[in-house]
């Protein structure tokens, strides 16, 4: 059951929204939805809305609501700074006074950048080298789980897959002849090294390409594909390829999609993504968990700046499909997802009319957030009826009953319950 003490400390939070330019466009984005849902913010028909975020972050920090005693535009990570306990002991000792995750919604119009996430050694480093373009130590691991069909590029493609992207004339001219010939001779005996050493030296040629060049051969690749789709069908990869071409033209990160795994997830399915791994997020709307940190460095399909020298030298190169988590039952209405990161897990909850269901009380913090739907959240004696758009914020050691008359779906982030058990 809640702790007396913390029942007074489960808080309504209000969100925050980034407009980046990738994102879906007023009330057809979810994020937008949420917002409106949450603040009584007005959506803005023509404004991109392409994350809401629930978290301590600096750069997009939420707010407890008004109406708890607490003052006016009290920051939720001032108010924890001011109730460590909140967190619970386990949490507090290994992070400090502060929430180790991030929580956010995704609504995704077009590909955001190529990209990888620092680990924490390398972020700090970049902290102190460029504090303008890294605004923090941290790493960032994430996870995204599908709400609609969710697309994107992740890691690199196996070796005999790479081996048939080098057939490509527009790579080959890219690449030159050489880098192309180091991944052609590796055979199946070759060492795991030397396969890394060849891709690591071919991509890095191939992001390396003059603003010139990629522009040429992605113009080649346009035209000669649009005549060979009048004697052949297209593969998803070409076709994916002309779509990016459409929305970054010139871009060499439009070429570069043929290195990574083309992943489509179906609504209820995440992937996760450790540091220094390469990604891009294509189209659809997620659920998205990382740890608190805001570092991304970029090198193509995208206006912001690119660091490539830094990413290609990053990268950990693994090759191959990656892992889908389809979540695994909690209770009979609570599916959960759990990355092998410690800093987070995601709960999702579709409550049917008339059922109920008990989160049970955990020694670390979570946020809820009602996506769909109206109940009611039982806390020790307090009763409270939510509706889609809240946000709340439970401190540890805080059992909540749900209830629904009507259906209600939610999603719940908190502390990897591995953490507390074992370490990872």
């Amino acid at each position: 059951m809640a702790k007396a003490a913390n029942v007074d400390k489960v808080k309504r939070l209000r969100g925050w929204v980034q407009n980046y330019d990738w994102g879906r466009c007023g009330a057809e984005a979810q994020v937008a939805r949420l917002l409106a849902l949450n603040s009584g913010a007005e959506v803005k028909p023509d404004r991109p809305y392409a994350e809401f975020w629930m978290g301590t972050h600096d750069s997009g920090p939420s707010f407890l609501a008004d109406g708890y005693g607490e003052g006016q535009n009290v920051g939720l990570k001032e108010w924890i700074r001011k109730n460590p306990n909140v967190l619970g002991h386990k949490v507090l000792e290994k992070w400090g006074p502060d929430l180790p995750f991030l929580f956010k919604v995704l609504s995704v119009a077009k590909a955001l950048s190529i990209q990888a996430h620092p680990d924490k050694e390398l972020a700090k480093e970049l902290l102190k080298l460029k504090p303008n373009l890294y605004k923090d130590g941290n790493h960032k691991p994430e996870m995204a789980l599908a709400i609609t069909e969710f697309r994107a590029l992740c890691g690199f493609i196996t070796l005999e897959e790479l081996k048939g992207v080098l057939d490509i004339p527009e790579i080959v001219e890219l690449v030159g002849n050489a880098s192309a010939k180091q991944v052609l001779d590796i055979d199946k005996q070759d060492g795991a090294e030397k396969v890394k050493y060849a891709l690591r030296s071919v991509f890095t040629q191939l992001m390396s390409a003059s603003k010139e060049m990629a522009t040429k051969s992605i113009a080649k690749l346009k035209s000669r594909l649009h005549v060979e789709s009048q004697l052949r069908c297209l593969t998803e990869k070409e076709q994916l390829v002309l779509h990016l071409e459409k929305q970054y033209p010139g871009d060499i990160g439009v070429i570069s999609a043929f290195f990574f795994n083309y992943v489509k997830l179906n609504p209820g399915e995440a992937l996760y993504l450790g540091a220094n791994e390469p990604h891009a997020y294509l189209s659809g709307e997620c659920i998205e968990c990382m740890a608190t940190s805001d570092n991304v460095v970029r090198a193509g399909l995208t206006p912001k700046h690119r660091d490539i020298q830094t990413l290609c030298s990053m990268l950990t190169y693994k090759q191959g499909y990656p892992d889908i988590l389809k979540g695994f039952p909690l209770s009979p209405y609570i599916t959960r997802y759990l990355p092998p990161f410690e800093e987070f897990e995601v709960d999702c909850c579709i409550l049917p009319k008339g059922a109920s269901t008990v989160f049970p009380a955990i020694p670390g913090p979570s946020i809820f957030l009602v996506f769909l739907g109206k109940g009611t959240f039982h806390i020790g004696s307090r009763e409270d009826i939510v509706t889609e758009g809240d946000v709340l914020f439970a401190p540890s050691n805080t059992e909540i009953t749900i209830t629904t008359s009507s259906e209600l779906q939610l999603y719940r982030a908190g502390v990897n319950s591995r953490f507390f058990h074992t370490s990872l």
